[in-house]
This record gives C-alpha cells, structure tokens and sequence, in this order.
C-alpha cells in the first residue's frame, strides 16, 4: 500500500486523423434510450490495454497501429451509429446523426519499456494519462464530437498500448467491450460475419407514454443536494486478492456465507470509507451499486443489444447504523438493494429520468458508487497479440465512485484493484481501517484497546 513512484516518458504521435466506416453505411438519425442519455452518461471514459508482442503476431509481423485502425474502419460498418455524432433535440433527448464521419485514431511511439511500468502501476491512475490518450480538441465534448478515439502507443521493448476513449451515452461496459471484441474478432482476420451482432433496437427501454414512476428511486432523490467533492483528495489503488478476501470474509456472520465477492467487498469498503470521512452520526450515507439490468429485462433484450442497460439502486441508513452494527448489516443493505432491480424497476426508472428531466444520480461527500467491471471482459481482448496483461478502466475515481478491476499481483494470483480517491486525513484513516479488518493491527489503530468500538470482537 505504499506510495508509487512518478513515471516520466516521452510520446512522439502522428496527427490525429478521422477512421469512417470501410463501406458505405445508412444515414439517418438514431435516438438513443431514456437509460442512455441520462446526465450521469454524458461522459467520456477512458480505457487502456498493454500488450508485451507488438512485434510478433498471427498476422505476420503486422504493425499493431495498422491493423487496429483497419479493423476499426471494418468494425464502423456494423457498427455504423459510433462513426456518427451525438445531437440534442428538445427535451434534452439525444439523437445520433449517423452521418460516417468516423472514430479518430491516433498513432504515437513512447521511450519507455513495459517493464518500466511496474506491475502496481498498471491500475489507475496510469501514469501519463494524458500522453496514452491524447486529448484532441475536436474530441471532448459529448455534442457534436467524436464518438470514439484510439490511440495505439508502441513502445521501446516493442510491445504496444491500446488507450480508448468513449462516449458512455452509447454503450455500457458490456456494450462497449462487445464493440472492442468485434474489432479484436476483425483485426485476427475473421469476417465476414461477427460472431455477434450488434442490435440498436433502443426502443426497448424507452419511458412509457405517458410515463409513470411505480417503484421507489432512492438514487434519484430531489430532496439529497448534488455535491460533487474535487478538491484535494489523494488517489491510491488497492488489490484485493485470495488472502484479503478471506480475511474480509471473517467478519462475515454464518447465514450470509454464500454473499458474493462483491456483496462482501461492497460492505467492507463502505464502512472503512465512512469512517475514514468521519460524517455526523446521524449523517445519511449511500452505497450505489452499478447493477446491469440486462438478465432482468422481461422480455429479455436481443443479444448484442450494446446500449446502455444500468440500475443505480442505493442502500442507505446514518453513519452510526452502518458504522455500529456488523457487517453483516450493510451486506443485507447491499443485497436488498441490487434485489430491487426489476424488469419493472427499469421501466419505472425510464419514466422517472424522462419525468424530472433526465437527472444524475445523487451525490454526496457521504455517497460511495462502485461500478464491477471484473466480468466486463477488457482484459479479455486479443488483437491477434495474446491477452493483454492489464486491460480495463484508466483514469483514477472520483470522490463518489470507483470501480472494481480484474488484475493480477506479483504472484499471479487473480483479484480486484479498486482504485479510490478520497481527502488527504481521510485516505490515512481509510488504509488503517482496511488495515484492521485485513488482521494486520492485534488492537484497532483507533482505541487502543483489544476490542474495537466499531467492528465486532467476534462473530
């Protein structure tokens, strides 16, 4: 857990040029769903993959560069919304002019070799985002940009990084991953037909006419003000593995054994980051999960649908409740709120976003949003190089949300980087919580004596 050194190289790049679709493909205008262009999409999100054999592939020996920006162009044909632009028409509805202008695509070399990325900085924050994804101007908006842009670093040792940035309006984790793997299918030379098909069909999770809410939205809550924290807070990234979670897994009461890795790290998580942030005992807080809905649409969505499908239910009680109980409490919280998300919850949701104006989930110093994106497949994608050794998020979390990355330790043991950022005094109480629970302080860092006031002594 100790702080990481800066990592300084320098990034040579070719100009930025636009990728269209390799054939022609429809004009038109698309609308998006009433869960896709909600306030809290309007982002760009970055992603980055490193892969150690630039050089040597099953394609001959191929530069990565080309190979991706031609399969890219192929990938634009299916896949013809993302070469368009986002629109917005009254009521803040958004529209895709499907119009073919294209992905931008950058081509860069970097002095530095992947070994000179140590194994704990390949998690977020990555050093020198801002090199790996070169920020073009044309391509920072969420109006009338790019949709996409990627940015293909080789490197000194002559492996390669793959940075993409992404417009989250028009796809999830899932679908976005599902477009990555259509290219990765083209770039190893496979077609004409992808394995999967991609489906628009974003009138399935459209608000009702009228629209109506009928389930409770806690998320959504008008009377919570959006605080948004951005100032002087520290990054740091954990890795959880097999030894962590077993220890996290003591504290576990005997008829919630069978609560997921999630649920579990979910409910450990929160509690060390409200007590690291010391809100007023009667302090309401929030734990978001970021649930995809997709298993529970009824009728089930069409398979390579790749719009957004996302629920933010929240769990909530004061900072004493969560605080003074055992954990097993805000694991039942974390449990019976992802239970709430139904097919009918989603179509409350659609309704509700369309009613108030299409609003972001609340924000608050106190609220903690965790998006798992461990089964998302990023580190699954495989340009014709092998499998990337780290694959997923880039960029460091915000004060309110994080997410969970699939990652490996120095041992090769599988586990989950969380990166999070809270205040400078607050990060210090937070790895001395984690510490505690991990077993690795005999009395609890905060009373001294043998028995904490905020964990229980025993099961």
């Amino acid at each position: 857990m100790g702080e990481r050194k800066p990592l300084v190289f320098k990034v040579t790049r070719a100009t930025p040029e636009l990728v269209p679709p390799a054939a022609p493909t429809p004009y038109e205008f698309k609308e998006l769903s009433d869960i896709d262009d909600q306030e809290g999409l309007r982002f760009l999100m970055p992603l980055i993959s490193f892969y150690k054999n630039g050089n040597h592939s099953t394609l001959g020996g191929c530069e990565p560069a080309k190979v991706i920006k031609e399969a890219v162009a192929k990938a634009l044909v299916p896949y013809y919304p993302f070469a368009g632009r986002l629109r917005e028409r009254p009521g803040r509805k958004l529209v895709v002019d499907c119009n073919a202008e294209g992905a931008l695509f950058v081509e860069a070399h970097a002095d530095v070799t992947l070994d000179q990325f140590k194994e704990e900085d390949l998690r977020p924050p990555i050093p020198c985002l801002e090199d790996l994804i070169f920020h073009v101007p044309a391509s920072a908006g969420v109006l009338h940009s790019p949709l996409f842009l990627f940015q293909v670093t080789r490197l000194k040792c002559g492996g390669f990084i793959l940075a993409v940035q992404y417009n989250h309006c028009m796809a999830d984790a899932a679908g976005f991953c599902q477009f990555l793997n259509a290219i990765a299918e083209l770039a190893r030379g496979g077609g004409p037909q992808l394995s999967v098909q991609p489906v628009w069909e974003r009138h399935l999770l459209r608000a009702r006419d009228p629209p109506r809410i009928t389930r409770l939205h806690h998320e959504h809550d008008d009377n919570v003000p959006i605080i948004i924290p951005t100032h002087n807070l520290v990054h740091r990234s954990f890795f959880f593995g097999p030894k962590e979670m077993s220890a996290f897994r003591r504290w576990v009461p005997p008829h919630l054994k069978s609560s997921t890795t999630f649920e579990v790290l979910s409910a450990c998580l929160w509690r060390c980051r409200t007590i690291a942030l010391e809100p007023k005992p009667d302090e309401v807080v929030h734990f978001i999960p970021v649930v995809n809905a997709r298993s529970k649409k009824n009728p089930p969505l069409p398979k390579g649908y790749y719009g957004n499908v996302l629920a933010y239910p929240a769990a909530l009680c004061t900072a004493n409740e969560l605080i003074r109980n055992p954990l097993g409490y805000a694991i039942e919280l974390i449990e019976k709120a992802k239970a709430t998300v139904t097919d009918e919850y989603m179509r409350s949701l659609a309704d509700l976003l369309v009613i108030k104006g299409r609003p972001r989930v609340i924000v608050t110093p106190y609220s903690f949003q965790v998006s798992d994106t461990t089964r998302a497949g990023f580190d699954q994608t495989d340009y014709g190089w092998g499998l990337p050794v780290y694959g997923g998020n880039a960029r460091k979390a915000v004060g309110f949300a994080s997410f969970y990355i699939p990652a490996k330790n120095k041992k090769g043991e599988k586990g989950i980087v969380l990166p999070i950022s809270l205040p400078a005094p607050a990060m210090e109480r937070f790895v001395k919580e984690l510490r505690w629970m991990l077993g690795e302080f005999s009395e609890h860092p905060n009373n001294g004596s043998g028995s904490s006031l905020l964990f229980p002594s025993s099961l």
